[in-house]
């Protein structure tokens, strides 16, 4: 046996998904392993021959994401207007991995950036489809939010201290008397609905386009049920203007939920923005133009 490797993405290659293959699943230990040319950080992906994926957990905290995504994708595709990734098999720590693994089928699609969708208000439309067809699913028994989910789903009462924290970091970088009234006005704004699914991280680089249109949502791993206000933040995120509209319209949901979401996203900004500061200029600004227009949106809505 090979020995163990790093909790991490060092021990991840070829070479070792090939070895995992041929050990728990030597139907398909003839085909070709290579990387994805576009690969994730909470997981390394592989494709196994033209149709299929391996993906592979690069830290214990992305573990659990495995079997949560193999018992619960397949329920949840029936309900969805888009594929999600379709599950084929649950691999086991093994050949010194040791993690859970999984084989997907491989989906057709690249990933959203602005120059591949033909309409931008449309695709803001399409994704709030999906986040209400997610809400409309049944979640009964479903994973409440929690650590599992990074706390997604739970209040952004989580993050806190660190929220402060980040705050007092950035004095004379932000305007931090405007950014604690949207983090106060998150807090204040406690969700008491009952429990929906979420995906966690909707964002560019979790959703797929084909023909410049929405074809997929991918990378389930902070999904669990609790309050979908996590899944707005893409409204500053990827959406301004004419599409940040067409994409409140279409998605509802109340002041308090918007008001939670402003706090999600005002949070991990500003947590990027601190460590990007004096080490990285340009995505330093693109974090401040993102506290901008969440300041701006608590102003005009808040």
């Amino acid at each position: 046996m090979a020995s163990p490797h790093p909790d991490g993405r060092a021990g991840i290659d070829a070479a070792l998904v090939k070895r995992l293959i041929a050990g728990q699943f030597p139907q398909w230990s003839g085909l070709p392993v290579t990387p994805v040319e576009v690969d994730g950080w909470d997981n390394r992906t592989y494709r196994l021959g033209n149709a299929m994926t391996v993906r592979l957990p690069t830290a214990a905290g992305y573990a659990p994401a495995v079997e949560k995504e193999h018992h619960w994708l397949p329920r949840l595709a029936p309900r969805l207007p888009v594929a999600v990734p379709p599950v084929l098999a649950l691999g086991a720590p093994g050949e010194g991995y040791p993690h859970p693994w999984s084989v997907r089928r491989w989906l057709r699609g690249e990933t959203a950036a602005r120059g591949r969708i033909d309409d931008l208000p449309q695709f803001a439309v399409q994704v709030a489809e999906f986040v209400r067809a997610l809400q409309g699913c049944d979640a009964t028994g479903g994973p409440l939010a929690g650590e599992h989910s990074w706390y997604r789903g739970a209040s952004p009462a989580h993050y806190d201290e660190e929220t402060r924290r980040c705050l007092a970091a950035l004095e004379g970088h932000v305007d931090t008397d405007r950014a604690r009234a949207v983090w106060d006005a998150a807090l204040a704004a406690e969700w008491h609905g009952e429990p929906v699914w979420f995906h966690g991280d909707i964002a560019s680089g979790n959703l797929l386009v084909d023909g410049g249109e929405l074809s997929a949502v991918i990378d389930f791993g902070t999904s669990g049920v609790g309050d979908p206000a996590c899944d707005l933040v893409i409204a500053w995120g990827m959406f301004s203007g004419d599409s940040r509209e067409a994409f409140r319209r279409a998605v509802g949901q109340d002041a308090g939920t918007w008001a939670r979401a402003r706090g999600w996203l005002l949070w991990k900004a500003l947590l990027n923005l601190t460590g990007f500061l004096g080490t990285d200029r340009d995505r330093a600004a693109s974090e401040l133009r993102v506290i901008d227009a969440v300041l701006t949106d608590h102003d005009l809505f808040g």
